[in-house]
């Protein structure tokens, strides 16, 4: 009896299963999601940053220092091929009272950048800031991608100039 009773299971099991496998009707709904492009954005740093201090001497010098993290974000989800630049000016910097220290003595350099996506990254690393100028371009970009780099500012302090706190801008722009 106990092996007419395992066969029994055995067989309403195997049926079960097949009439699972085969439905006597089926419906079957299409799912669809719409992925759009995002942005293209940069973020710099805003407020004040010192760049540090070097005593005046005869001859003058050169005073580097980081700016702070500048980052470029494309979610615009970009065809292969696309790209964008990030240009850069800045001011004089001026003093409270006395000559100025030009864009012209104010350099620019990227420096490593962190990448994330795919595209081919550029620093051109101006050496001056007098006009808006390319600081790094971004091509051969394939789908989203980010970058991201902390400059150096190199300013050419001029000799004998007067001592005193230089204040200036310096202007970001991403096209």
């Amino acid at each position: 009896m106990r092996i007419h009773s395992k066969l029994v299971t055995v067989a309403l099991s195997a049926g079960l299963a097949l009439a699972i496998a085969t439905p006597a009707s089926a419906a079957v709904t299409l799912v669809s999601v719409t992925v759009t492009g995002g942005v293209l954005s940069l973020s710099a740093p805003v407020g004040s940053v010192n760049l540090g201090s070097r005593a005046n001497t005869v001859g003058g010098g050169t005073l580097s220092g980081p700016l702070g993290e500048v980052q470029v974000t494309d979610a615009r989800s970009a065809a292969a091929g696309a790209g964008w630049i990030v240009s850069v000016i800045s001011t004089a910097l001026t003093p409270t009272s006395g000559p100025t220290i030009g864009a012209a003595l104010i350099g620019y350099t990227v420096g490593s950048i962190t990448q994330v996506g795919t595209a081919t990254y550029t620093a051109n690393n101006p050496a001056n800031l007098t006009g808006v100028l390319p600081a790094i371009t971004a091509t051969a970009i394939s789908g989203d991608n980010s970058a991201t780099w902390n400059p150096t500012i190199n300013v050419a302090i001029p000799g004998g100039i007067a001592a005193g706190i230089y204040t200036g801008s310096i202007t970001h722009s991403l096209i």
